[in-house]
């Protein structure tokens, strides 16, 4: 039998009704999950002092939990992080780049209706969590929802008013979870040769996401990217990486690379790629030193350039970083 460390951070799962509507409530979850115990599941839960809907998740929630996972990682075959969905996704890209060497598996989970709801997909969901963490050669951080299991740089929400709230739209599945599981182990990555060890994260770096549309918003973001004080922009351009020659726009990448900033290109759209060159329309942003995001999510993208934010080294050697592969975050 595997023994588990469950991480209780907060979320739906875990709330009851009150006057003001759902809200966490604590020492209701342990509770609840008792019946996993009585069913032969060998696991510690620890419930954070504050539990927090994860729209309020920070860079120093994201530290907390990785910490955790680190400062307990020898005694235990896996780990369960409990978590709300509004940003589960953002939680389980970062945990992919920041745990380092990672050879045991991390799996996220939580629910659109709390545990206490008659019809909860809650305990489907921890279900199948515990069931992944305790594969012995999974070796990365993914997500356990809705009867799948994603890898989670590669996941995103999909849906607010249904239980199939994840999907990966550009990788597919780890496994799906039916009468049997259906391991995809062809899909999953080989256990690392290194140390492990956890990355802190920098809690005062500058990185923001930029959503192009048509009209002013280009030249807005130039400007904002000419100051010059980001460790990361994302921009999020049209179709294969497309967007408007507007002069601003290349002017204020331009200088926010000669800075320092990490501006990357990515695509709004849900399934698809940065691909320079496809169209003439992608090679201004190149030229002005964008580099191509290729079909990293973007909580991935957030991710990834906080972690290096949060790492030693010249700009060149983090725009070099920034383009290799990690934990599997894209199709290389």
């Amino acid at each position: 039998m595997t023994r588990l460390c469950v991480l209780y951070t907060g979320g739906t799962i875990g709330m009851d009704h009150t006057p003001d509507g759902l809200a966490p409530v604590p020492g209701l979850l342990p509770r609840l999950m008792q019946r996993l115990a009585d069913a032969g599941h060998d696991f510690d839960l620890i419930e954070y002092e504050e539990l927090i809907d994860s729209s309020a998740i920070t860079i120093a929630h994201w530290n907390r939990i990785a910490a955790d996972i680190a400062d307990r990682y020898a005694a235990y075959d896996g780990f369960v992080v409990i978590h709300g969905t509004d940003t589960m996704a953002y939680t389980a890209s970062v945990l992919a780049f920041a745990l380092k060497n990672l050879s045991k598996p991390v799996v996220l989970t939580g629910s659109q209706l709390p545990l206490v709801h008659p019809r909860s997909d809650g305990w489907s969901n921890l279900a199948d969590a515990f069931e992944a963490a305790s594969q012995k050669d999974l070796a990365e951080v993914a997500i356990a929802f809705d009867r799948l299991l994603l890898r989670g740089c590669r996941a995103r929400k999909v849906g607010a008013a249904s239980f199939s709230g994840f999907d990966s739209p550009n990788a597919p599945p780890l496994a799906a979870f039916g009468i049997a599981a259906r391991w995809h182990r062809e899909h999953w990555r080989a256990k690392p040769a290194g140390a492990f060890s956890a990355q802190k994260l920098d809690e005062s770096a500058r990185v923001v996401a930029l959503f192009l549309t048509p009209g002013e918003g280009a030249a807005i973001f130039g400007k904002r990217l000419a100051e010059g004080d980001l460790a990361g922009a994302i921009l999020m351009s049209y179709g294969n990486g497309n967007a408007p020659a507007e002069a601003a726009l290349l002017e204020g990448v331009k200088k926010a690379t000669e800075a320092g900033t990490l501006v990357l290109n990515l695509t709004q759209v849900f399934r698809g790629a940065v691909k320079v060159g496809a169209y003439a329309a992608s090679q201004p942003l190149a030229r002005a030193g964008a580099l191509p995001g290729a079909d990293l999510t973007p909580e991935a993208a957030l991710a990834k350039l906080t972690v290096l934010a949060s790492l030693p080294g010249t700009a060149e050697e983090k725009r070099a970083c920034l383009m290799e592969d990690w934990a599997g975050e894209w199709t290389v």
